[in-house]
């Protein structure tokens, strides 16, 4: 699978400490991540991570094009719901797009929690099914 990793300045910890905690699942797919945020969780876990721009840099709109091209599997965005962000029509499309392509998206701690364990039970698997048939279809 696909799966993104987003996280703002002030929730970037989080998002280390629950990639550090879930590194064994994590290991077995394929990471994406905006570009501090990848480097800090690299760093702490020696995942290997594509690394896009930062967020305000177009990262974010980079993800989004793979979920518009149905190249991601699940979205982990740790947002900070309290700071007003420079880059918050980006985000706004993101979550939207998700929401169009039907990609899981855990926006905190808690809806991480159970979208990881979803990932670990195999319960995404519908995402590649689905994915297969369209490539013999097209």
């Amino acid at each position: 699978m696909n799966i993104a990793l987003i996280a703002h300045d002030k929730k970037k910890d989080n998002l280390v400490q629950f990639t550090t905690a879930y590194k064994a699942i994590f290991s077995e797919h394929t990471l994406y991540a905006t570009g501090t945020t990848g480097t800090r969780i690299q760093e702490a876990t020696g995942l290997s991570i594509h690394r896009f721009q930062s967020g305000p840099l177009g990262g974010d709109q980079e993800i989004g094009a793979m979920i518009a091209k149905n190249k991601m599997d699940a979205v982990f965005f740790f947002r900070d719901p309290l700071t007003a962000q420079p880059h918050e029509p980006d985000v706004s499309a993101l979550m939207r797009l998700c929401d169009v392509y039907s990609i899981p998206l855990a926006t905190n701690m808690g809806t991480a929690e159970i979208l990881i364990k979803g990932v670990e039970e195999g319960m995404l698997e519908w995402r590649e099914l689905r994915n297969e048939n369209k490539g013999e279809n097209q």
